[in-house]
């Protein structure tokens, strides 16, 4: 009887401590790339931000990179699976990956969502973390090591998706308001026709008709309004399209790998 107690609150136990450790993830953020540990430089973080971002933007694939001190009693695996999961890292296309770094214990680990297991299966996931990774690690230079891996990762998923539904890009993106070129071009002509007597256009002083400004005032508040602020086209990363918006909830299937260094 005592035994039989013994081993129902031990079984109790396992479920209580299963139940704690299964909430010990960091809280969903608001970026691909994010660092617990204080590793990588601001600068660091921001070029490998901005250069999954702007691969999001054209596949909406998402690639996540995290970096934490240890996973505990974890498998790395499961523990990267179970955080692609609770984060929701890919689009509905279930088209996400996670790469996370435990530094404390020396291991590495590349998750892949259902949707992306044909472009990356566990084979390939390996001879990233065996040719990319673990020799920059090794080294100790791990910004390196995280961007040639997703330098990998994203050639091996290029064109595998395409974004439906891209990120709006930020007003001031747009292209050169051809239509007020076209009106002072008129309005040169017209002046010209008009023979240096004060034309419609023109006056005789250089003074335009309030006509003519009101008109290309107007044709200049439509091109604001429709995102035109210069000669200042979309940059590189994603930084005008508002940077990353979230995670858009995939899956994962417990497809990938891992390693040590």
């Amino acid at each position: 009887m005592i035994l039989k107690k013994t081993g129902i609150l031990l079984a109790f136990l396992l479920i209580l401590l299963k139940s704690v450790l299964a909430q010990d993830f960091p809280e969903k953020p608001n970026k691909l790339v994010n660092d617990y540990t204080g590793t990588l430089s601001p600068d660091q973080i921001n070029a490998l931000e901005r250069k999954l971002v702007a691969f999001d933007d054209s596949t909406s694939t998402e690639v996540a990179v995290v970096l934490i001190r240890s996973v505990g009693v974890y498998d790395i695996n499961q523990y990267t699976a179970e955080l692609g999961e609770k984060w929701g890292v890919g689009s509905k296309k279930n088209n996400g990956v996670v790469i996370l770094a435990a530094l404390e214990d020396r291991k590495v680990s590349i998750q892949t969502g259902y949707g992306v297991e044909g472009a990356l299966p566990d084979a390939i996931t390996k001879r990233i973390i065996e040719n990319e990774i673990k020799p920059s690690f090794k080294a100790g230079n791990y910004y390196e090591g995280l961007d040639r891996a997703t330098d990998a990762v994203i050639a091996y998923t290029k064109g595998e998706y395409k974004n439906d539904q891209p990120r709006k890009q930020n007003k001031g993106s747009g292209g050169f308001p051809f239509g007020i070129l076209i009106l002072i071009l008129i309005a040169i002509l017209i002046s010209r026709g008009g023979g240096g007597g004060g034309g419609r256009v023109i006056g005789g002083r250089g003074g335009a008709s309030p006509f003519w400004w009101a008109l290309m005032g107007s044709q200049m508040g439509r091109s604001r309004g429709s995102g035109w602020g210069g000669f200042s086209g979309g940059g590189f990363g994603g930084g005008d399209s508002g940077g990353f918006g979230g995670f858009g909830g995939g899956r994962f299937g417990g497809g990938g790998s891992s390693g040590s260094w």
